[in-house]
């Protein structure tokens, strides 16, 4: 089968689905009786990878396959075709749903044990209905809670293709800098900081977000963690 030809109808079939394709669907594109190797398919999808170098496009390979998007420095440009303000994530859902991340599995009550401040139930309530964090389990202690971790749909919103990819917590430590915010301990992977006093109120969530900003210890911080997932996102985002 001519290479050009795979190439045009994988390129065509990406542009069209705006979303990230396996292989199996990207062979559907093609007849029965005309259906190239996946070998072939995967040296297409690196042509066009190169096609794509110095352009304003890119090919990125994500958790469910592959997609075309546009590549980040060009997402004020772009931006500008949709005049209304795009949508933006509280400090709270994007320090919850990094610790989510890079901790899973992990309990709402452990979530406010590090953060300091109860879990908004809408936080959790948006980070399932997008689709990017799950019930994986129950803790076996006592009322048995909810485990949450994440989903593909988190991989492929951020670029990823597995959580290894996510950012080490060591080389996040610049990013404070970049996106100061509530700067809290995180321990080591596993364990749990305790809570000082009382469990904190749901208002306390409202507090926290506020403009008013708190240095409480050295190291990454959950600012960090959230900037880490937000440097991640969709170029056009």
């Amino acid at each position: 089968m001519n290479e050009q030809y795979v190439k045009s109808v994988i390129e065509a079939g990406l542009l069209a689905a705006g979303r990230s394709l396996g292989l199996d669907e990207l062979a559907q594109l093609f007849a029965d009786n005309d259906r190239p190797p996946s070998g072939e398919m995967r040296a297409a999808l690196a042509t066009l990878e190169q096609d794509y170098a110095g352009r304003a496009m890119e090919l990125r390979e994500t958790a469910s396959g592959v997609r075309i998007q546009v590549r980040r420095e060009f997402a004020n440009e772009v931006a500008r075709l949709w005049p209304e303000r795009p949508q933006r994530y509280s400090r709270a859902l994007l320090e919850t749903l990094a610790l989510i991340a890079y901790r899973q599995p992990i309990t709402r009550a452990e979530i406010e044990a590090v953060r300091g401040v109860a879990v908004n139930p809408n936080i959790v309530r948006t980070l399932l209905e997008r689709n990017w964090a799950r019930v994986v389990g129950h803790r076996e202690v006592p009322g048995r809670p909810e485990l949450l971790g994440t989903t593909r749909e988190f991989l492929d919103y951020f670029g990823l293709r597995t959580l290894a990819e996510l950012p080490p917590l060591a080389e996040l430590r610049g990013l404070e800098e970049i996106a100061p915010q509530l700067a809290l301990p995180v321990d080591a992977p596993g364990a749990v900081s305790a809570p000082a006093g009382p469990p904190p109120s749901v208002e306390a969530e409202a507090d926290a977000d506020s403009d008013a900003e708190e240095e409480l210890a050295e190291g990454p911080g959950l600012s960090a963690m959230a900037a880490g997932l937000r440097a991640r996102g969709p170029e056009t985002e």
